[in-house]
């Protein structure tokens, strides 16, 4: 943002698709407002892949502004979106802003299985968090990356986001915080350079 009083929104992100509005006429509303300047550029969030496509074929066709970035569940974990968003996203140069980056926590390293839930964290508070992520298969995933983390003298935390950092597509991360402590920890988190070898291995890890 430019000032306080927000001349102007950088982003604009749609939340999710209206079924019962034709993207067109989005685009359009969307349009109106980056060339009123208002808006800088648009985004989409929880777009299939053939949406985002659609979608910047007919912004092109109208000649219309276009999306520029696409807003998706994205982690170490849980990695669905490789299959078709991924690739739709990289043939239209769009960037990728991933939420969850930490799997609701369970990336944080706060998290040990067969141990007490830590007082006041999110999965501890929201059972429907838990019963998502807390499985034996995801457990699993997370003990070897931490191994292979500590290994090399960082956290399973700064993997976590380095791996994103890492990927050429990931534009930002939306992570979460609850103190300027976690804010400064989450910047830090990304300074780890993942290595293409590194990166390998970590492939292996979570397979």
């Amino acid at each position: 943002m430019c000032s306080s009083d927000l001349d102007w929104i950088d982003l604009y992100i749609i939340h999710r698709p209206d079924p019962l509005t034709p993207i067109e006429e989005t685009l359009r509303a969307l349009d109106d407002l980056v060339r009123a300047g208002k808006v800088r550029y648009t985004g989409c969030s929880t777009f299939e892949a053939w949406q985002v496509v659609d979608a910047q074929w007919t912004a092109r066709h109208h000649h219309l502004n276009h999306f520029v970035t696409c807003q998706d569940q994205y982690n170490v974990i849980k990695r669905d979106v490789e299959h078709t968003l991924l690739p739709a996203m990289q043939a239209h140069g769009l960037g990728l802003i991933p939420h969850t980056p930490l799997a609701a926590g369970l990336l944080s390293g706060k998290y040990q299985r067969n141990a007490p839930m830590p007082a006041g964290a999110r999965m501890t508070r929201e059972k429907r968090q838990a019963d998502r992520w807390i499985n034996d298969a995801n457990w699993a995933v997370v003990e070897r990356l931490a191994a292979f983390a500590a290994a090399h003298g960082h956290t399973l935390l700064e993997l976590a986001m380095s791996w994103l950092a890492a990927n050429p597509q990931v534009a930002s991360i939306i992570a979460g915080a609850t103190s300027p402590e976690q804010v400064e920890l989450n910047a830090r988190s990304v300074e780890w350079r993942l290595s293409a070898e590194d990166l390998a291995k970590i492939n292996t890890l979570t397979q």
